[in-house]
């Protein structure tokens, strides 16, 4: 009796220690079970899970710093190293000289006592329709040239220069500073041409006077060109000059006794109405905007 029970212990601790193992070895397999689900521990969840990565800063986010601040707007690279160089570019309220500094994501950049942030440029062109102004103001009417491009940008964007109401054609928006500054000064070399409809037949003679120069307030006024519309009556005139100021193309015809009925502004240095209905906007290419920085 007593060797029996030896043997059926014996034979008990044989099953434990051999035949289990062999059994496990055949259920489970390297990353789960044989029916497929995942193995789990004392949490309850997956051993397989992969770990939560932190993000770090790289190289690659970080921006050199006068490039951060001509992105913003405020001024160009170049002007931004002046700035930088005489103390008055903060970074996380300690002042930064060094040319090259790069900015992270998260820094706070105060240029001249204002905090700045880049934006990201934005250029629009606008076929403007007769009875928008661009006055400033603090809340946009309806009767606001901003108006019609109120869908353009996230952020405000301005006109290049001025147009009355009665004024028809071509309009520039962007948030790009350098170029607003560039292209409203009196130096700036984009011309435009307009298309103006006057009271009565321009007399050939007064053609060649507004060619060769006519006096407005004792200046000097010179055009690029002047011409009658093909196919058009003498009432029609095409003239090219490269000022901005749509009241100086009045002023031209009216210093000649001549009423301004039209002015339609039908090209902006390469920029052009083709295919751009009165009243729509699109977007420049980027090829448009490098020829309007070049111009």
């Amino acid at each position: 009796m007593n060797n029996g029970k030896s043997n059926s212990r014996n034979n008990n601790k044989s099953t434990r220690s051999g035949g289990g193992n062999t059994d496990k070895k055949k259920t489970f397999k390297q990353g789960g079970s044989s029916d497929g689900k995942k193995l789990y521990g004392k949490s309850n969840k997956p051993f397989d899970k992969k770990p939560k990565v932190i993000k770090q800063v790289k190289e690659s986010d970080e921006i050199r710093l006068n490039k951060y601040i001509g992105n913003s707007g405020v001024c160009s690279r170049r002007e931004a190293d002046i700035y930088i160089v005489s103390g008055n570019v903060k970074v996380n309220g300690e002042v930064v000289t060094e040319l090259g500094y790069k900015v992270k994501p998260n820094d706070v950049v105060n240029f001249d006592g204002t905090v700045i942030t880049p934006e990201k440029r934005v250029y629009v062109l606008l076929n403007k329709p007769k009875g928008f102004s661009t006055i400033n103001e603090e809340v946009v009417s309806p009767e606001n040239v901003l108006s019609l491009v109120k869908g353009a940008a996230n952020y405000p964007i301005v006109p290049v220069g001025r147009m009355d109401k009665s004024t028809l054609g071509l309009m520039l928006f962007t948030n790009d500073t350098a170029l607003i500054q560039k292209l409203n000064s009196p130096e700036q070399r984009s011309s435009k041409m307009y298309q103006v409809t006057i009271d009565k037949n321009l007399k050939y003679e007064d053609l060649e006077k507004i060619q060769k120069g006519v006096y407005i307030d004792e200046r000097r006024v010179f055009v690029e060109e002047v011409a009658y519309v093909a196919d058009q009556p003498k009432t029609e005139i095409g003239i090219k000059l490269k000022a901005s100021n749509v009241k100086l193309v009045r002023a031209i015809f009216e210093s000649l006794d001549y009423n301004v009925i039209k002015l339609d502004r039908v090209m902006y240095g390469p920029l052009t109405k083709w295919n751009l209905p009165r009243g729509k906007w699109r977007f420049l290419t980027e090829e448009e905007v490098r020829n309007l920085k070049n111009g």
